[in-house]
């Protein structure tokens, strides 16, 4: 597994958390909220994904 493939669910999750935290910093709470929901549940997925794999 190439560094890339390895690594591309923290890349992601780390851009929604950034995303989250401009909108709630710019006065948008609630989308800011909902798009910070998004983080764990890409981690999740991706450990899903890579413990389906192995399989």
């Amino acid at each position: 597994m190439n560094f890339i493939e390895k690594y591309y669910p923290v890349v992601l999750a780390f851009i929604s958390f950034l995303l989250s935290v401009t909108l709630w910093f710019t006065g948008q709470k609630d989308e800011g909220m909902f798009v910070g929901i998004w983080v764990p549940s890409i981690l999740c997925f991706a450990i899903f994904i890579r413990l389906v794999k192995n399989d």
